[in-house]
């Protein structure tokens, strides 16, 4: 069972969240902040489990709120972020946001959210006898590499499973991610989406230039003493004498 926590300052919001809430069984009871210096004084002196949060309030962002937990906090409450604003989900799932719901928001969806924040406090509890302090301990130790990468389709957020992604490549102030036969066009810098990907999984080899490291299946040498990495699904891409030391280092081999 689950003690959550909602802040959200918008009395339909506060309303559609309670009357899901109340409906699912995996509930026990749940509490409700109206901006950020409430909801942390509520934190201060009652464990939740989770805690589904607004990105922009007065006082505190939600993203600011779970930066300061980190702080003072040893159980670290799952995270649902429900917000009108699909440019901060990128962010959100940095910080191992469970889901990320936009507004106005549906009953269906949200349940769905709230059914994967059941599953993994059911595993936090399993895992740790019901020691949910150790279980956030872990959490606040792991690098925040994404595992899945929030995609805009038309007015929602897919979540595309970064264990689908071939490559990625820069194309001005975006970045054009290949997945299999689908291509996701994303609003952000190669360098700081690369920065949120696991470095064990995946190598910048240009500057406009990162591949999944295990889906190179040959690298040959071109007329300019660069070397051209063919992927598996027939790209080559040029690995450039810049990122060259890094990609031996993260290939575990020497060109």
């Amino acid at each position: 069972m689950m003690r959550a926590l909602v802040m959200a300052d918008e009395p339909l919001a506060q309303t559609t969240l309670a009357t899901v809430l109340r409906a699912r069984d995996d509930v026990e009871s749940f509490d409700v902040a109206s901006d950020g210096v409430e909801a942390l004084e509520k934190l201060r002196h009652e464990a939740y489990d989770l805690l589904l949060l607004d990105i922009n309030l007065p006082s505190i962002s939600g993203v600011e709120l779970l930066d300061q937990l980190r702080a003072y906090l040893r159980s670290i409450p799952s995270v649902i972020f429900v917000t009108a604003h699909q440019e901060h989900a990128l962010t959100a799932f940095q910080r191992h946001a469970v889901d990320y719901v936009l507004k106005p928001v549906s009953r269906e969806r949200l349940s769905a959210a709230l059914e994967r924040a059941h599953g993994r406090h059911a595993a936090g509890a399993a895992e740790g006898s019901g020691d949910r302090s150790a279980l956030a301990e872990d959490v606040v130790r792991r690098p925040p590499w994404l595992e899945r990468l929030p995609v805009r389709l038309g007015g929602q957020v897919r979540l595309v499973d970064v264990s689908t992604i071939d490559w990625i490549e820069a194309a001005d102030n975006y970045v054009v991610v290949h997945a299999g036969r689908e291509t996701h066009v994303l609003r952000e810098t190669l360098a700081h989406l690369s920065a949120s990907l696991d470095p064990a999984l995946f190598a910048r080899i240009h500057r406009s230039t990162v591949v999944r490291i295990d889906r190179v299946v040959r690298l040959q040498t071109t007329q300019r003493g660069d070397y051209a990495a063919t992927l598996a699904d027939g790209t080559t891409r040029v690995l450039s004498r810049t990122f060259r030391t890094a990609f031996e280092q993260a290939i575990g081999r020497r060109l």
